[in-house]
């Protein structure tokens, strides 16, 4: 893993395209492949730095709910993390009624006051996306944010999942609100964060999943099941250990 930092506006003004049809031909072995090196791998977590008993709140992918999850919030717990799954059911996105939103940024302010603290977000794919806009609304609630394969910084299109999102969520690439909503994710946000991505993924452009000036890591992964691979689960467990 590496990470990279700079002092650039990012990547999103420029088009990169989706991934290669190799790679999202790729997706479903490489998928399975990983959840056949976390079997083997699996003690190996046993031995990442503890956790402080921070609160955590484990945002899904598009279509996904908190069972998608389990796995993550797992090792983080046997950590010692206050890790939760986001309560909220199927992530289909923030929709432009903005209830979706609303709903999680209620779920955050819950977690931040039950804890007497801030919470730490980490988000799979679209839910890294939602984990950066609860950021930029309530940075007082938030303390930072961990994305994972999240296409935050890029055009939709240059994903191949984009039609997809489009059935799943009723939004439109190009829509207006959209665009506006793409924006304020993008931006630098006003708590520490960290992107996870991957060149080799299959499904979003890996280039889109990080911006300049924030810390981000590269690891080597399929997009399905992201979350499961030994090397993001020690990502994120060194990501958080370093924070305190």
């Amino acid at each position: 893993m590496d990470a990279l930092s700079g002092d650039g506006a990012g990547l999103a003004a420029v088009r990169l395209g989706p991934p290669s049809r190799r790679l999202w031909a790729a997706e479903g072995p490489r998928a399975v492949f990983g959840l056949v090196e976390l079997g083997w791998r699996w003690r190996e977590l046993a031995h990442l730095p503890r956790g402080d008993g921070r609160p955590v709140l484990i945002l899904p992918g598009l279509f996904n709910t908190d069972r998608s999850t389990i796995v993550l919030r797992r090792s983080l717990q046997a950590l010692g993390y206050h890790a939760e799954g986001w309560g909220l059911g199927r992530n289909l996105g923030a929709r432009s009624t903005g209830a979706e939103l609303e709903r999680l940024l209620a779920r955050v302010a819950a977690m931040a006051e039950d804890a007497g603290e801030p919470v730490t977000l980490i988000g799979i794919s679209l839910g890294g996306i939602m984990a950066r806009l609860a950021a930029h609304r309530a940075p007082t609630k938030v303390r930072e944010v961990i994305t994972i394969a999240s296409p935050f910084a890029g055009d939709p299109r240059d994903t191949n999942v984009w039609r997809a999102f489009e059935w799943a969520t009723g939004e439109r690439v190009g829509d207006p609100f959209l665009a506006a909503r793409s924006a304020e994710g993008m931006r630098p946000l006003p708590v520490p964060s960290t992107a996870i991505w991957s060149a080799t993924d299959g499904l979003v452009n890996g280039n889109i999943c990080r911006i300049e000036g924030e810390r981000c890591i590269e690891v080597r992964s399929s997009h399905l099941w992201v979350q499961h691979r030994v090397s993001v689960l020690t990502a994120v467990a060194e990501v958080l250990a370093s924070a305190r």
